[in-house]
This record gives C-alpha cells, structure tokens and sequence, in this order.
C-alpha cells in the first residue's frame, strides 16, 4: 500500500468508525427514521454533484433498476433504519462492534449463494469465533432488570448486519455490470424515498431539528460518512484491491470503541473488550489466507468434511 492508500484506508475507518457517535448525537433531538432520512438526504446531494461530475454510465435493463432500488432497501434503507433505532438503547461503542461482525453473516450468506464463496474448516472456525464475541455482547444484558430493551436494541443492530451482507451478496451476484459510482447514487435516492415515507406514520418526535450539533451530526454522517465513505472505499478497492480494502472492518469497532467511551462517557468492562476482540479476530480468520496448524494439509469445503 502506498502513503495514498494509508491515507485513504485510515480515513475511512476514522469516518465510519465514528458514525455510531454521530447517530448517537443526533437521536437527541431527532427520531431514527428521520435521522436516516436527512443522513441519506445529504448523502445524495453529495452523490449527484459526484454524478455531474463523472459522468457514470446508466444502466439500460430493467431488471438492474429493480436490482438498484432492492439494494437500496437491503444496503441502506432497513440497516440504516435498525442501527439507528438500536442505538436508542445501547451504546455506540456496542453498535459498532455488532455491526463489524457484517463479513461473518456475508460468508454464510455467500455460502449458500455463491459457487466461490464456501465455508471452509478455518473459516467455520472464524464464525464461531466472531459469533461468540455477539454472544458476549449481548449476554451482558439478559438477565438484568431494565436491560430488555438493550437486548432488543443489540438484536436490531445485528439484523441491520444481515441486512448489509444479504445487500452485498446480491450486489456482487447481480449487479457487477453496474458503475460503482452509479450504484450508490441510485440505491440512495430509493433508501432516502423509503425513509421519508416512513416518517409521518412511524415518527413521534419532531422532524426538524433546532440544534446545530445535530445538524453537524446529520451532515458528517451523510456527507462523509455516505457519500465521501463510498468514494473512499471504491477507490480503495480500485487501487489496492477489494480484499484489502474490506480489511477496514477491523478499524471501526475499535474507533467506535475508543470514541464511544471518550465523548459519550459510554461504559467500557470486559464484555465490551472481549466481544471486540472476539469479532475482530473472527473476522480476521474469516479473511486470512492463514491456516490453521490442523487445516494447512487440506482444506476443504465445510459440508465435504462432515
């Protein structure tokens, strides 16, 4: 990697890792669906100045429409939504390694979907690894009065993640003829459309907010952690590879982690620095060429083993 390409990868983790705080910020004043509604608002107003820009080809087939506004459900519009619902009840530090975990629902989604993406013996050890961090995470509130709602807030996060690996995996199966600059615009402009329609039926809280830190956190999270964050990470794959690239999921629990603890105040024991760990290492077996000592003679697909 060159000195761009740090710049870049540190970057981007720095801006999603920091996003769990800026949900956090806003929801004092806003509720989630409006939250996600002006975040993607101002994450398109950035994409379609990217757009006039570059000019990226449009797609002409139908079906790579309905593909796009599909992905705009499942990448944007429902994991935005259920993060920033989730967050209500826990801290953002807790948001964030939860929704690190994403690469572990892509494997067994990918598994199931895709020829060239099997569970392996390493990686089922992986799995099991990151899922126990999860377990970690979220047994720290079952059992405890006045937590249940935690519990709930943890289990949203963790389906927004399976909402966001579900999204890639079609996205890769589906979508490859798409421009990655196009691609984002679109499912944008139909995530954002989905959230606003959500707002009058679904929404108790005022719309409009009054308070510039909120407007501050509304712009970071769409302008930069939306727009700039695609831009960012397109051009990482484009430069250094998407299997490098995707190496930023180990950043942004920790960012999450360390901002969530220092601005927020958020309580830091050992649940949250274990399940940390235990996710971060999980995803790192996930996506390492390593092999375990017992796995290097052969490594086979998953259901060949059995």
């Amino acid at each position: 990697m060159k000195v761009k390409d740090w710049v870049m990868f540190i970057a981007l983790g720095s801006i999603w890792g920091s996003s769990f705080m800026w949900i956090k910020i806003a929801l004092e004043e806003i509720g989630p669906f409006a939250l996600v509604g002006f975040r993607l608002g101002f994450g398109l107003l950035g994409m379609v100045a990217v757009v006039a820009l570059l000019k990226p080809p449009m797609p002409r087939e139908r079906r790579l429409w309905l593909g796009l506004a599909l992905v705009g459900l499942l990448s944007m519009a429902l994991p935005f939504v259920l993060i920033t619902w989730g967050e209500q009840f826990i801290d953002s530090g807790v948001a964030a390694v939860l929704n690190g975990a994403m690469p572990l629902f892509t494997l067994v989604i990918a598994h199931f979907t895709l020829v060239d993406e099997r569970i392996t013996l390493s990686r089922a050890v992986g799995l099991l690894i990151g899922f126990a961090g999860i377990v970690l995470l979220v047994g720290r509130d079952l059992g405890q009065v006045g937590r249940g709602l935690a519990v709930v807030g943890q289990l949203a996060v963790v389906l927004a993640t399976v909402s966001y690996a579900s999204g890639a995996v079609y996205t890769r199966k589906n979508l490859g003829g798409v421009s990655p600059i196009f691609q984002p615009f679109a499912s944008l402009a139909v995530a954002d459309m989905l959230a606003w329609l959500a707002v009058p039926p679904l929404e108790t809280l005022p719309v409009w907010p009054s308070l510039g830190l909120t407007w501050l956190a509304l712009a970071w999270l769409g302008l930069l952690g939306t727009c700039v964050a695609y831009i960012l990470f397109f051009s990482l794959i484009q430069s250094i590879g998407a299997t490098h690239a995707s190496m930023v999921t180990y950043v942004i629990p920790v960012v999450g982690v360390i901002l969530g603890v220092i601005f927020l105040r958020e309580r830091l024991d050992w649940h949250l620095v274990g399940g940390t760990l235990l996710v971060i290492a999980g995803v790192w077996i996930v996506n390492s060429k390593l092999r375990l000592a017992f796995l290097r003679r052969k490594q086979v697909p998953l259901e060949e083993a059995q």
